[in-house]
């Protein structure tokens, strides 16, 4: 995706695609589970002119945009033009401080994607929308998402098997807290968030050896 961002210099018009193109149907994110938090349906309206189309927003207020522009669009009554807005999420497995949980961590902070058709109105909704900087485009007017990258991102948020996420990183030092080198100090060498393994090394033998462990196994110093 291209990281450019639309300004509101210049008319209206010029923000919007041209009257005469055709513009395909795309899928439904269907998926996603209908009360995912990351999920928010603005309308149940069909509008086969309607395409995804990456938004940036602050980071860390991406859940509060999709609300606010919910409601915006409610109030100027662009319920066909603007239907959904999702927040690509994927569950991860955490381990802090010896503890697991699940967490949805977001796949691209800062970005958004809206279910829309851009005309001018529903264009200057988003776009005016508190805590929205532009939409992602190659040229002054948004760009939609090409129906192969919205069903990679949908198979990517619905991958069953959950991925860890590391609260480590390479070259710290940690402490075993499980295993036959339970007590023992070491540094983290590898990690492996896949399987959830981190690979230590300790001083045994009178040089720094590795060992393998879950992340459940080690903890910061």
């Amino acid at each position: 995706m291209s990281k450019t961002t639309s300004t509101k210099t210049g008319s209206k018009a010029s923000s919007k695609p041209e009257s005469t193109q055709v513009v395909p149907e795309v899928p439904e994110i269907q998926e996603v589970r209908v009360d995912s938090p990351n999920l928010v349906i603005i309308s149940e309206a069909t509008n086969p002119s309607a395409r995804w189309y990456v938004v940036h927003a602050y980071s860390g207020h991406e859940r509060k945009v999709a609300e606010t522009l919910k409601q915006r669009t409610e109030t100027l009554h662009l319920t066909d033009k603007i239907l959904t807005v999702l927040i690509p999420t994927q569950e991860r497995i955490q381990i802090r401080r010896g503890q697991k949980k699940t967490i949805n961590e977001k796949i691209f902070p800062g970005y958004i994607l809206v279910q829309m058709e851009v005309t001018d109105d529903s264009w200057l909704a988003v776009r005016t929308t508190q805590g929205v900087t532009g939409f992602v485009g190659m040229s002054s007017k948004p760009t939609p998402l090409p129906k192969h990258e919205v069903a990679a991102i949908q198979k990517y948020m619905t991958q069953v098997t959950p991925q860890f996420k590391a609260d480590y990183v390479e070259g710290e030092a940690v402490k075993i807290t499980d295993g036959p080198f339970t007590d023992f100090l070491g540094t983290v060498n590898t990690i492996d968030e896949a399987r959830g393994k981190v690979e230590i090394l300790i001083n045994i033998f009178g040089r720094e050896t590795p060992v393998e462990l879950d992340f459940l196994q080690v903890q910061k110093v």
